[in-house]
């Protein structure tokens, strides 16, 4: 089963539609005890970090995720779920992340429309099994005023030019993550939620 994480952020029916619709068993899930039975974990996100941070750690969700990375399991972070894998962010003062990855989560300049809203290309940096099928330059859409800086080059699968060059791709192992949305990029998107989905 693939589990949808609920909370209390949003942008999780969508996913959950988007999984079902290309047959895969998909599931909200309201509390964390119920995670026992997910092989494949998502967490979606429309929401200030220190906002999420906060509700994941009140519902024990921050535990139950690392247990899930921990155990080798597949997990996926849709932008701002995303940006919570990292070390940090200064999203609204300073806040820790999950800290699946190294890294930090930082405003665009000013110098650039924010949010960033729409489509744009990503840039291949490291083969992956989430890209798959997904050739280099392809559009998926966007909408997020903060991006995640990697520590680790390796750890960044593709980026995205809006003014900087950012981390719109990120994983390591059994960890996934990407700042754009899926579930509403039409059917590359699809292609990327299946090449997770069929992960080991």
């Amino acid at each position: 089963m693939i589990a949808v994480i609920d909370y209390g952020m949003g942008n999780l029916r969508s996913v959950e539609k988007a999984f079902q619709y290309l047959g895969y068993e998909a599931q909200i899930i309201t509390d964390a005890s119920e995670l026992t039975d997910a092989h494949h974990l998502v967490l979606p996100g429309d929401a200030a970090f220190g906002d999420a941070m906060r509700n994941l750690r009140e519902g024990g969700w921050d535990q139950r995720i690392d247990d899930h990375v921990e155990g080798g399991r597949p997990f996926l972070g849709i932008c701002v779920g995303l940006q919570l894998m990292f070390a940090s962010s200064e999203e609204m003062g300073q806040h820790t992340g999950l800290g699946l990855l190294p890294g930090r989560c930082v405003r665009f300049p000013n110098s650039e429309k924010v949010p960033q809203i729409g489509w744009n290309q990503i840039t291949r940096h490291t083969a992956s099994p989430l890209l798959e099928g997904v050739e280099d330059g392809s559009f998926f859409y966007f909408v997020h005023s903060y991006y995640v800086q990697a520590e680790n080059d390796d750890d960044q699968l593709a980026t995205t030019d809006y003014g900087i060059e950012y981390t719109s791709i990120a994983g390591r192992d059994n960890v996934f993550g990407v700042q754009f949305h899926p579930e509403k990029s039409q059917k590359i998107g699809l292609k990327l939620l299946t090449n997770f989905a069929t992960l080991n």
